[in-house]
């Protein structure tokens, strides 16, 4: 789960982003959440209290605690966190790599502006291993796929295909068994053909040639290989009780 601060005194401003990155998660298949700050003053009122926060989007120019003001406050509190500008204004550019902001935007904030820098920033931001996910890059551009999300992924010719429960497919341009090394690092996957490979959380049925998904989508099993698949599927279930 990735947690977002805004902060920005323009609520109209304001409004406008939160739209934009409601649109940039559901684009990308984002688990995130964000919290909006009219002022300086309540962002750090909450850090204070114990928030935190993967990344930091400010305005700078705003009254009383300017951007600039509230990026070196963040910093006593988070060292490495990506801090983003976003600003009517150029002439504090220099200055913000002070307190090493990793982008510096100037309003209006577009679709396109917001998803390039998101995009970039997922790059930067390490997946915690407790949250289970799988970074990608396909052609809408890096997309961090959580695994409960993930159904099966398949190959098909130089692609991988990644099947999520919410009926979306994700298309990557990358080898096959890389990914499924990946995948079965997280315990809960199998391969029950050298073109797949499952999450046994929403595995349905599994017949002597085909595993029957819980969305009812189907998927093959190699010639010989049910009973390896069973068992596995087994002790997977043994393990989760």
């Amino acid at each position: 789960m990735l947690h977002i601060a805004f902060c920005d005194d323009n609520l109209d401003e304001l409004s406008g982003i939160v739209r934009l990155l409601n649109a940039y998660r559901t684009s990308r298949n984002l688990s995130c959440e964000y919290a909006v700050f009219p002022n300086g003053f309540e962002l750090m009122a909450a850090l204070e209290r114990g928030k935190r926060f993967d990344v930091f989007c400010l305005d700078i120019i705003m009254p009383g605690f300017s951007g600039i003001e509230v990026a070196k406050a963040i910093r006593a509190f988070d060292k490495t966190a990506p801090i983003v500008f976003f600003t009517s204004s150029p002439e504090f550019a220099l200055e913000s790599y002070s307190v090493r902001a990793v982008n510096y935007i100037l309003k209006p904030i577009t679709e396109e502006k917001l998803f390039f820098t998101f995009d970039e920033l997922l790059e930067r931001i390490p997946v915690r291993e407790e949250e289970d996910a799988l970074i990608v890059k396909s052609a809408e551009g890096i997309q961090r796929i959580l695994i409960p999300n993930l159904v099966y992924a398949e190959v098909l010719g130089r692609s991988v295909l990644y099947h999520l429960i919410s009926g979306k497919v994700v298309t990557c341009a990358e080898a096959f068994g890389p990914v499924c090394q990946a995948l079965m690092k997280f315990g809960c996957f199998v391969q029950p053909h050298r073109s797949f490979i499952v999450n046994m959380r929403h595995i349905d049925t599994i017949e002597s040639s085909r595993i029957t998904m819980q969305d009812k989508s189907v998927v093959p099993i190699a010639q010989g290989k049910a009973k390896e698949v069973r068992q596995q599927y087994l002790s997977y279930q043994m393990e989760g009780e």
